[in-house]
């Protein structure tokens, strides 16, 4: 009982606000961070302030620990993974050379996604995801597979004459990859009369690919809409 009273405490809209603007707060002190020659004052206000967000966000991190059920559940879980990359970088920094810092300080960025656990349309997509993940991870196969198929499709259509162009097959992903995301980038593009149909086709099946998980993910949303409602009306009932 007391467990679950703590954690109420850390999901209250105040303090849920307070974590979302320290996280947006700490993103924009990111991006300031890359401007070249900054003066030393506001370098010193960087750092200080990376300070006071990272012992902010430990203070929340062990806490929810302790209070949690199943400790070890929490520290695997998504969001306790998320929660320590966000501020395992700061930690770890020292005790590193300057390149693998670069990447540490990519995993700041972590932060972002603490954003998750206290917005509810963000949650929602989350929910969703769950809701959806067979169908996604179907739709990402069934892709993979299409995109390779594409590439063979305009390697043995284009090889023969752009051969400087479509090398090998894996050049040729390169070519499915863009395509197939209606981007078009204009490097590689079919000049023989076969591949231009051939790249037609693929375009409008890029488009559909573009559709489909829209609409699986639009699908779920309404489907929680729902649940929502229903259990927002039940509550009510019982008042």
């Amino acid at each position: 009982m007391g467990s679950a009273r703590s954690l109420s405490l850390l999901d209250t809209p105040v303090f849920s606000g307070i974590i979302a603007t320290l996280i947006l707060f700490s993103t924009i002190c990111f991006s300031l961070e890359t401007i070249p020659d900054l003066d030393p004052l506001t370098q010193k206000f960087l750092y200080y302030s990376e300070i006071v967000i990272v012992g902010i966000f430990s203070v929340e991190y062990l806490y929810r620990i302790y209070v949690a059920e199943s400790r070890l559940r929490f520290i695997f879980s998504f969001y306790g993974l998320v929660d320590l990359l966000a501020i395992l970088p700061f930690y770890i920094a020292p005790m590193v050379d300057l390149r693998t810092l670069r990447l540490l300080r990519f995993f700041r960025l972590a932060r972002l996604i603490k954003l998750a656990r206290y917005h509810k349309a963000i949650a929602r997509f989350g929910k969703a995801f769950t809701i959806a993940k067979e169908e996604l991870v179907i739709f990402i196969v069934a892709t993979l597979i299409f995109v390779y198929l594409a590439a063979v499709g305009i390697y043995y259509f284009e090889h023969a004459t752009q051969p400087d162009v479509y090398i090998t097959i894996f050049d040729s992903l390169w070519w499915a990859v863009t395509s197939l995301t209606t981007v078009g980038y204009g490097d590689m593009y079919p000049i023989t009369a076969g591949g231009r149909i051939f790249s037609f086709f693929i375009l409008m099946l890029g488009l559909g690919l573009v559709a489909v998980p829209a609409g699986v993910m639009a699908s779920a949303l309404s489907a929680i809409r729902r649940q929502e409602e229903r259990e927002l009306s039940e509550i009510e009932r019982t008042k």
